[in-house]
């Protein structure tokens, strides 16, 4: 049983997993076309029955039981800048209208910490004498994603993976933004990454697939996707979240799907 009895709702899963992902209430709200008042109604509710005081906690928790239950294994707090606001009045009756799909996928996806979160997000690594440690950073294969992309944020989000293909925890780690770190520490990074993206074999591949902003508090991300095969496991879709900090393209969050 994937929600260890906590009977949550469909919509309020969606809700935590959008958290897991590095949004917020209001960028929520704004995803699913939804007030404010009704995301916040739908973390309140799920906080009561998982006996939490925080809606991070509750994410956390709903991201730890979905990734163990065979299906795949998810990473750390795939983090934003942003705190979730207080619970607000009650809400409109807009939720029952509200597409479950959201923004994000409602079935599970396998997240990696390669940047846990968000870096969650957040994406276990097998043996690391499988994986190159000499990956080119740069692919022969053909790019999908649109000529507006901009190699500089494209090339820091390869770079970023080839540095957790490699199992190189610490680099990857100091890789991150301060808001990933401040809620994820070293350690955390390192032994969710070993459990999670080791298993995935060695890179045999990875395309690009698009590069787009996201317009997420506080001044949006560019999100960065690849399409990767691994050698446990083909046909895999990476999304890196990434921002500028301090005149350096860093990494918000991270999944696998």
């Amino acid at each position: 049983m994937t929600d260890m009895g906590w009977t949550l709702t469909e919509k309020e899963k969606q809700t935590l997993r959008l958290i897991v992902r590095g949004h917020d209430a209001k960028s929520i709200a704004r995803s699913l076309g939804l007030s404010v008042h009704t995301i916040n109604e739908r973390l309140r509710d799920a906080r009561r029955k998982m006996a939490v005081s925080s809606s991070r906690e509750a994410a956390r928790l709903l991201l730890e039981a979905e990734g163990g239950d065979g299906q795949g294994a998810a990473f750390p707090n795939c983090v934003g800048d942003t705190e979730i606001g207080e619970d607000a009045a009650a809400t409109p009756a807009d939720q029952d209208a509200a597409p479950t799909g959201g923004a994000g996928r409602a079935v599970r996806p396998v997240r990696i910490i390669i940047g846990v979160t968000l870096m969650t997000f957040l994406l276990g690594l097998l043996a690391l004498a499988a994986i190159p440690q000499n990956m080119p950073t740069d692919q022969t294969a053909p790019v999908a994603a649109s000529a507006a992309t901009d190699p500089q944020v494209v090339d820091a989000a390869r770079q970023w993976l080839t540095l957790v293909d490699q199992g190189k925890w610490e680099d990857s780690y100091r890789g991150t933004m301060a808001s990933f770190r401040k809620l994820n520490s070293l350690k955390v990074w390192a032994d969710t990454s070993e459990k999670v993206r080791v298993p995935l074999g060695a890179v045999l591949s990875r395309v690009l697939l698009s590069q787009q902003n996201l317009p997420a508090p506080p001044y949006g991300y560019e999100v960065v996707k690849f399409r990767t095969s691994y050698a446990n496991k083909a046909d895999a879709i990476e999304t890196v979240s990434l921002d500028k900090e301090g005149g350096i393209w860093r990494v918000a969050g991270v999944t696998i799907e």
